[in-house]
């Protein structure tokens, strides 16, 4: 088919000319999905290797996750906070046990989860230990990515999306990613919480020393210090365990979930805490329009009880297995290096060849969808419901990049 025929060149150039350019998305136009599956205008289909930087953990359009949508919308969709509506305690409650924790509070987007959690840390560190009002101090590694709001954008490394935004929030200490002795160096009587990403995605899915984790959650507690663990792209299945920290047996004081929350339908977020942590909120201190809606609430609730069985977490560790095995076999034959945990994947490409960008749009000529990040860097984040033979499938594309 020439390009007049196809549907494709056409949506691409109307998204260019009328969307501000704040991404570069690969040329692809999405028309629809089935669990691993993409289908473009142009019926061609992908192999869908990103799944929504882990907001479509189970797939796309998951038939209990529909259900439960379908279901809420012909109910109740929105009444506001003002309100209690008959999903949330549910909710709220599932989501606790599954964190092991005392409380939820919900929100919308993982930049939100990250707002709470650094409001309430600092309001913790004022009314529970006692810092000078107004010299709150809250660690944070290198090479973090948290969101994209003027605050967090404060404390991020990544020149791309902190240049030109100041001024910029202060109260923030940035220390070298798996670095112990540099982050208990950086903790002082003003600090109130450290805040890490368990794995960090968006830097090309870098997992830290092992003994780092935990040794963050020793000094935190020895220095009466929040651990902020924020999960929402490692956590809820995709390491091949509810969380991250799970796979070092590490509790952090609070959770910051995000992405496959929502089922890939809605955007839904939330932290979860205990009550001495949580509670320090009170009535008009902090909320959200929609934040916790029925409809959220009816997906998210059905998530949680997906995460519930187990099935998901053996999914992700069992096939991540085959995935890692695959890619380590292409070390030194134009990857330069694999770091796996479950079904999540960063590939160091010889910078030689080619770089991230390019590698992905020549994965996508031979129907596999991934993103890459820095340089020569690409991830790998299939949807958890992906296939052994799947997984070869990517592999493979991936091997005739590499050598083509």
């Amino acid at each position: 088919m020439v390009d007049d025929i196809l549907r494709t060149p056409g949506a691409v150039r109307d998204a260019e000319r009328w969307t501000a350019h704040n991404y570069h998305p690969l040329p692809v136009v999405i028309s629809s999905a089935e669990g691993a599956w993409l289908t473009d205008v142009d019926g061609r289909r992908y192999l869908d290797c990103l799944a929504g930087y882990s907001a479509l953990n189970f797939g796309h359009r998951h038939p209990q996750l529909i259900a439960a949508a379908h279901a809420q919308l012909d109910r109740l969709t929105l009444t506001s906070r003002a309100f209690i509506h008959d999903q949330f305690a549910d909710f709220c409650r599932e989501l606790a046990e599954l964190c092991g924790k005392d409380l939820v509070l919900p929100m919308n987007t993982g930049a939100e989860a990250v707002e709470t959690g650094i409001k309430v840390a600092r309001k913790w560190g004022y009314q529970v230990k006692g810092v000078t009002p107004g010299q709150a101090n809250i660690v944070v590694a290198e090479g973090n990515f948290h969101g994209r709001t003027t605050t967090i954008v404060s404390f991020s490394t990544d020149e791309d999306a902190r240049a030109d935004f100041g001024p910029y929030t202060p109260g923030f200490t940035v220390v070298p990613y798996g670095d112990l002795d540099a982050l208990t160096a950086a903790i002082d009587e003003n600090t109130v919480a450290v805040l890490l990403e368990p794995i960090q995605g968006e830097q090309g899915v870098v997992v830290p020393p092992e003994g780092y984790l935990p040794g963050v959650r020793q000094v935190c507690t020895e220095r009466d210090v929040l651990f902020i663990a924020d999960e929402i792209q490692s956590g809820l299945g995709r390491t091949g365990a509810t969380f991250a920290c799970d796979h070092e047996g590490v509790v952090p004081d609070m959770y910051l979930l995000g992405k496959a929350l929502g089922g890939g339908i809605v955007p839904v977020s939330a932290v979860a805490a205990n009550a001495d942590v949580l509670g320090v909120l009170k009535p008009g201190q902090h909320g959200s329009t929609f934040g916790g809606n029925p409809l959220a609430c009816a997906v998210a609730v059905e998530v949680v009880r997906l995460l519930a069985t187990g099935e998901f977490q053996r999914r992700s560790a069992e096939l991540g297995e085959r995935l890692r095995a695959g890619l380590e076999g292409l070390v030194g034959k134009g990857l330069v290096g694999v770091r796996v945990r479950g079904l999540w994947a960063g590939l160091d490409i010889d910078p030689a060849l080619m770089s991230g960008r390019e590698a992905c749009e020549r994965l996508a000529a031979r129907g596999v969808l991934a993103k890459d990040t820095h340089g020569s860097t690409i991830r790998l984040a299939p949807p958890l419901v992906i296939t052994e033979d799947e997984i070869d499938l990517a592999v493979a594309a991936l091997a005739e990049v590499l050598t083509a």
